[in-house]
């Protein structure tokens, strides 16, 4: 009779859809691969980060590479949502693409994503991982284009802009290394 009275603990907890736990490992994976990149972090201490076992993330993910594919895919998306919502109500080129950069400005505080940035473009070097990596970047690069209605130059500029702010940011360069638009601020 008293077994049936106590609830344990796990059955009174809601259940996480999959949904959310891909989304809770993507998180922790962002944290991961960013501080130890793709080849030298582990789905152990994946899981570990996610609060799960690790057996748990293949439920979720076939392999290591397709959970660093689906990360990148958060990132990218990020940051495409957010280029997205900045140039609604904008009526040129250059006002959009000015939105964008400070859009991206404000994304530079998650320095996790920054840093994962920097080593999925390392790892386009492993030929599993490198087109994938490569038609993310290029499909956020033609999305700047079609958002923004900029010329191929000025698409150019503004991601070499923002390339050399996740380099400032990654290192915490002080304003001196920023480019004008963000000259206001004394770090990324």
């Amino acid at each position: 009779m008293l077994g049936m009275a106590v609830k344990s603990t796990r059955e009174s907890r809601p259940r996480s859809s999959s949904d959310e736990r891909r989304e809770q490992v993507i998180k922790a994976a962002v944290k991961e691969f960013a501080a130890n990149g793709f080849h030298a972090t582990s789905t152990t201490a994946i899981a570990k980060r996610a609060g799960i076992s690790q057996p748990y993330i293949y439920a979720l993910f076939p392999n290591k590479r397709e959970l660093f594919l689906a990360v990148d895919r958060y990132v990218v998306d990020r940051i495409r949502r957010s280029f997205l919502e900045a140039v609604r109500g904008r009526s040129t080129p250059e006002e959009r693409l000015e939105a964008m950069a400070h859009a991206y400005i404000e994304l530079l505080a998650d320095r996790d994503e920054i840093r994962f940035q920097m080593q999925a473009h390392a790892a386009a070097g492993d030929p599993d991982l490198g087109e994938p990596i490569r038609r993310d970047f290029m499909g956020l690069w033609e999305d700047v284009r079609r958002m923004s209605g900029a010329t191929d130059e000025e698409v150019v500029s503004f991601m070499a802009k923002g390339m050399l702010l996740n380099v400032a940011a990654s290192l915490e360069l002080s304003g001196d290394f920023l480019p004008p638009l963000a000259k206001g601020r004394t770090a990324v």
